[in-house]
């Protein structure tokens, strides 16, 4: 026979109440309570109801997940802390991808309007984010990254600004030609790329340095292999710059493999530096510059932000900005300046 709730209370000593505040979180429980209580179920193989509790209060237990794709190492430790605190709040996570398709975009808020599942968290392909264009019949969704609506709650780091800084960083380290890896493409422009490219324009345009279109590397994806593919053709055709802003952290990869591979010295030679300060980034060869910011602290802001949303469908839409910093490591040279020209 299935052990309920009674059978786990009866075992740990508490009433069936506080068995669900374990359950489910929420709620906040003695550590000694919560203790006994997990022995308990743990010694009776509980697993939860979902499709009862769906009957009782409306809800699935489950939210779901989408991201652009799932195969970076930024995504892949993203989806890990959402998955590990959606766990203590007593939620299953649906995980999914939508490839930069907004078709997949809408058929997942779709799902979400179904009622099968209690949210959703979505990482926008574009700025306009036209699924999300109106607030009428939305499901309880937060918005992982940045979009123009105001209507929806968001979390995201600043792109435009901590691109802004990165170029002012590699420019204050006397760089001046530096090129930008991940930009973005006419056909197929992706909020984060449009963003990202306008820092680096307001940086250039801080320090004086006129923009040249021919040091813009688009990438059909933002893979290691896309970027080491389209990095090593744009270096048969031009020659090689100060430095090189790759958009992500996956893209810094390739172009430092293509760097090595032709005996091009990094920061000797070229300064690299990346965005996400992936666990990888600090064991690259050499050890990888790049933006950082706290993913715990993202992915529980947007489940903050969701589970207010979902208690509450008429609350105002709000806007978490998580912080950045700068981490310097060693694929950054500091250069002489170069005379501004005039």
């Amino acid at each position: 026979m299935r052990a309920t709730v009674r059978d786990v209370a009866a075992l740990a000593g508490v009433s069936p109440k506080t068995v669900s505040n374990v359950i489910n979180g929420g709620v906040v429980v003695r550590p000694e309570t919560r203790a006994r209580v997990e022995r308990a179920l743990a010694e009776l193989d509980y697993v939860p109801n979902l499709s009862a509790r769906g009957l009782r209060n409306g809800r699935s237990g489950a939210i779901a997940l989408t991201l652009p794709e799932m195969a970076s190492a930024y995504s892949a430790e993203l989806a890990q802390w959402f998955v590990e605190l959606a766990r203590e709040r007593g939620w299953t996570v649906q995980l999914d991808q939508t490839a930069n398709d907004p078709a997949r975009e809408r058929d997942l808020v779709s799902r979400a309007r179904a009622h099968l599942v209690d949210g959703l968290i979505l990482n926008p392909v574009s700025l306009s984010a036209s699924v999300l264009a109106s607030a009428e019949g939305l499901p309880p969704t937060v918005v992982i990254g940045e979009v123009e609506p105001e209507h929806v709650d968001q979390v995201h780091v600043d792109s435009r600004t901590a691109a802004e800084q990165v170029t002012a960083y590699l420019v204050s380290r006397g760089h001046r030609r530096i090129a930008i890896v991940g930009a973005a493409r006419e056909s197929a422009a992706t909020a984060t790329s449009v963003l990202r490219e306008r820092g680096y324009l307001a940086g250039l345009g801080g320090a004086g340095i006129p923009a040249d279109g021919a040091l813009r590397v688009p990438l059909p994806s933002w893979t290691t292999s896309a970027a080491a593919s389209a990095f090593a053709e744009w270096l048969d055709e031009h020659p090689l710059p100060d430095a090189v802003f790759a958009f992500t952290d996956s893209i810094a990869f390739g172009v430092l493999h293509v760097l090595a591979a032709r005996g091009v010295r990094v920061p000797d030679q070229v300064s690299v530096i990346g965005f996400d300060d992936v666990d990888g980034a600090a064991y690259a060869i050499p050890a990888l510059s790049t933006v950082s910011f706290d993913r715990r602290a993202f992915a529980t802001a947007a489940l903050d932000l969701l589970t207010r949303r979902i208690e509450d469908r008429d609350a105002p839409p709000e806007t978490v900005v998580i912080p950045h910093r700068i981490v310097e490591r060693a694929s950054v040279a500091s250069r002489p300046a170069r005379p501004r020209l005039l």
